[in-house]
């Protein structure tokens, strides 16, 4: 069986631009569509009580309008949903062994309207064993097009993979950010201000990115590609790039069964505050 997209859900208005964005995706994909409740409940009068039981149907009322909200977008679109009775971290990244895509709201589940990105959110992109997009609220722009952060002194196959897929499935261009600064050099035990000519450190950055993106190119012949290499902090870089993107490719270092699950600074800052969906890519 082919492996769905999964998507959290909380309300219907806090998460229905997420829902929105995973049934477009699902639905380019030509896989089904999967949406998840996900609740727990913490009252001492137990998971039996009334108030429990309206919990649980009003999750249910949400499941049911929002996949009527689907079918309304995507009528041949297969959907499926569920409610778990259990943390909606524990829920999601569960489901992510089997997921080909898992899709969160910014927010989170559960999560707060002041919040820029919710608890849960944050969890699930740093632990799930697949990739996760971030969806916010809305707003973004529908003229850019897919964007990826590259470190081109790592491999980074799984990230540009996700960014070219996404952006030939789209028909959109790919933009391809990579950040340089003067390295740094010790003297003493100390940093010492570098004497470096700007152009040549500028150069040797072009020419690695030129090498990485060669056979991209080559096996990517309808996505056009844009290679932004700027002397810049990444993560200032590509959050700035979001707002005139569709959607920002980033990666994760670890794996989910390994000793190393996390989020780099770079990519939680991008997920923080980017202005447009934020795709969370787990390699190494």
């Amino acid at each position: 069986m082919t492996h769905p997209v999964v998507v959290g859900v909380d309300d219907a208005a806090s998460t229905g631009a997420a829902v929105d964005w995973a049934a477009d995706e699902a639905a380019l994909r030509g896989v089904r569509l999967h949406l998840v409740h996900a609740w727990q409940w913490e009252s001492p009068e137990g998971p039996g009580s009334l108030d429990a039981a309206l919990v649980r149907e009003s999750g249910e009322r949400t499941l049911g309008a929002l996949v009527e909200r689907v079918k309304g977008r995507h009528a041949d679109l297969h959907v499926s949903s569920a409610s778990a009775e259990v943390a909606p971290r524990e829920a999601l990244t569960g489901l992510s062994a089997d997921a080909q895509l898992l899709v969160v709201g910014s927010r989170g589940l559960g999560g707060f309207p002041g919040l820029l990105t919710g608890s849960t959110s944050l969890h699930v992109a740093a632990h799930a064993a697949c990739p996760v997009v971030v969806v916010p609220g809305g707003g973004w722009g529908t003229t850019g097009g897919v964007c990826a952060g590259l470190h081109s002194r790592e491999a980074g196959d799984e990230v540009l993979s996700f960014a070219f897929e996404a952006a030939q499935r789209r028909q959109l261009p790919l933009r391809v950010v990579q950040t340089w600064s003067y390295p740094l050099l010790r003297m003493s035990g100390s940093a010492a201000p570098p004497v470096y000519e700007a152009s040549h450190v500028e150069a040797e950055e072009i020419r690695l990115v030129d090498s990485v993106l060669a056979g991209w190119r080559e096996k990517y012949p309808a996505v056009p590609v844009e290679a932004d290499i700027v002397r810049s902090g990444a993560a200032k870089r590509l959050v700035s790039v979001s707002e005139t993107q569709q959607l920002v490719v980033v990666g994760r270092h670890g794996n989910p069964d390994g000793p190393v699950r996390r989020l780099g600074s770079v990519s939680q800052a991008v997920v923080q505050h980017a202005k447009c969906p934020v795709a969370v890519i787990p390699f190494g």
